[in-house]
């Protein structure tokens, strides 16, 4: 269905090869798991399919990409249009419309569809993600998860024979991705649909694919089964770093797997209790919200919340897409709306938000501009800025133009400008999408400093794995109000839809990291 035969790829500005000598095949119907190192070059063979990689990008690409054994050089691109439906990591780009039911009929309207097979396909669509009741909302009052859902319709309406998904679960609650998952999942066994996506967050998408394809650094790529790709991948989800790390065979890919193997552990942790961590002690209130309401014509987005920050102290909000989360967020900031309510404690210039779209903050002509300026602003010594990205992603170019990379990269450099200045509240709105583990464990430890050092952090995240490791408490939205609030350990292992892998494992003893586990086997 698929092939790829000596496929290289290099920006024009750029001697460096993101792709080199590609050779792949992805047979009709495979779900196809693309992996790698943020900035790697995942986006970049995603986009080779259908010939966004080089017409739309620009540089140069060498080698030939069969669809059905046709060069897609030949192809025009209604034919491509037909064939290949593609969705990007930043959803709201991708938008033509401003109502959620016209951005589902754009595509088949420009594809000549009748008016009633539009309607019929629209309305399937709508079911399909769940979205029926968004129908009639503009796309820019949406979540971040809810736009990511759209636009993974506006693809779907038409039956493309291959989808190609970037980064499709990044901004989804744990329920909203696995309805995406196993609808798409659905496609590939119950319509022959070839799938190909691009995720970070290996832990959702893995049980689902067939092969995997890793791209590395260097450029090259490596294709092959799901288990055999992992268990030679410095890049893994936690459960099958647990199974590489404890010899399990066959390495675990469900966490049914992964319960049969640690059934013994498990049963010696009831009868004999591992000592667990105990949580840090909350300093003094940094920053206190009384009864935030937020209104919008339509919704009430934050309906009378009372949140508590304190000094050394990580703490999550979690919640469904649409729960309130960046609302908050926004209000707790004071550049976003409020109604009603009252923040005190934190003074002028010292409560730092790092949005969803990170990208919006990005507007010189270079990442070491970008890095020089918040030097400058912040009174640092040169280059601080510009450490602290090193630290979260190693290799990005300091020449590069900021939109020229990738949805992870331009995240990080937003991270860099704002942690490097040390605020003393620090709010951070989907800080992982786009990031590897390797960044994520990067972005952990940077935080735990700040919060030894004294600062406040508040991480907006459906990333359970990372809540796990970095924040000490947990809060939980739903419908614009506080459901929960606790210690981490208290909050997540008790949810069937935020416990972490390894909790699922161990289930009923609460461990929540790969660490965690053997440390208590030991």
């Amino acid at each position: 269905m698929i092939r790829l035969e000596q496929v290289s790829f290099r920006y024009a500005n750029s001697d460096a090869l993101r792709l080199r000598d590609v050779n792949l095949e992805i047979p009709e119907g495979e779900l196809a798991l693309v992996i790698g190192p943020t900035g790697s070059g995942k986006s970049t063979l995603l986009g080779c399919i259908n010939n966004l990689v080089p017409q739309f990008t620009g540089g140069v690409r060498s080698g030939r990409v069969l669809l059905d054994g046709i060069d897609t050089t030949s192809l025009l691109p209604r034919e491509l249009a037909t064939t290949v439906g593609y969705v990007g990591q930043d959803p709201l780009a991708g938008f033509v419309t401003d109502v959620v039911e016209e951005e589902l009929a754009y595509s088949m309207e420009q594809l000549g569809f009748s008016p009633s097979e539009m309607r019929r396909r629209v309305e399937e669509t709508l079911d399909l993600l769940g979205i029926a009741d968004l129908r009639g909302r503009p796309l820019r009052n949406l979540s971040g998860g809810q736009q990511q859902r759209v636009a993974i319709g506006s693809v779907l309406a038409s039956s493309p024979r291959i989808l190609v998904l970037d980064e499709p679960s990044s901004a989804l609650d744990p329920v909203a991705a696995e309805d995406v998952l196993a609808l798409v999942s659905r496609l590939v066994r119950d319509l022959g649909t070839t799938v190909v996506i691009a995720e970070h967050r290996m832990e959702r998408v893995i049980e689902f694919a067939d092969s995997v394809l890793r791209v590395d650094a260097g450029g090259s790529v490596t294709h092959g089964p799901t288990r055999e790709v992992l268990a030679g991948s410095p890049i893994r989800p936690p459960l099958v770093e647990l199974g590489v790390r404890q010899r399990w065979d066959p390495l675990p890919l469900t966490i049914r797997e992964g319960r049969r193997h640690a059934a013994e552990a498990r049963r010696g942790w009831v009868e004999q209790p591992p000592t667990l961590p105990a949580p840090p002690g909350a300093g003094p209130v940094t920053l206190a919200a009384e009864r935030i309401v937020v209104r919008y014509p339509q919704v009430v987005a934050v309906a009378g919340v009372d949140v508590t920050l304190r000094r050394g102290e990580v703490t999550a909000l979690m919640g469904r897409n649409g729960s309130g989360k960046s609302t908050l967020l926004w209000a707790l900031h004071g550049a976003g709306r409020r109604d009603a309510g009252t923040v005190r404690g934190a003074e002028a210039g010292q409560v730092a938000l790092v949005p969803q779209t990170a990208s919006d903050l990005l507007y010189l002509a270079s990442v070491a501009a970008e890095c020089a300026n918040a030097d400058a602003e912040a009174e640092l010594a040169p280059g601080s800025t510009l450490e602290v990205l090193q630290q979260l992603v190693p290799g990005i170019d300091p020449q590069s133009h900021p939109r020229d990379l990738s949805e992870g990269q331009k995240l990080a450099v937003v991270l860099a400008a704002e942690l490097s200045r040390r605020p003393g509240v620090i709010l951070l709105d989907e800080p992982t999408r786009g990031l590897d583990y390797s960044a994520k464990q990067a972005l952990n430890g940077i935080l735990t400093q700040l919060a030894e050092q004294g600062h406040s952090i508040v991480v907006a995240t459906h990333d359970v794995e990372l809540v796990a490791t970095t924040c000490h408490r947990v809060v939980v939205m739903a419908e614009g109000e506080v459901v929960s609030d606790g210690p981490t350990r208290d909050v997540l292992p008790g949810s069937a839809l935020l416990a972490t892998q390894v909790a699922k494992v161990t289930n009923p003893v609460p461990l929540l990291t790969v660490e965690e586990f053997l440390d208590a086997l030991h």
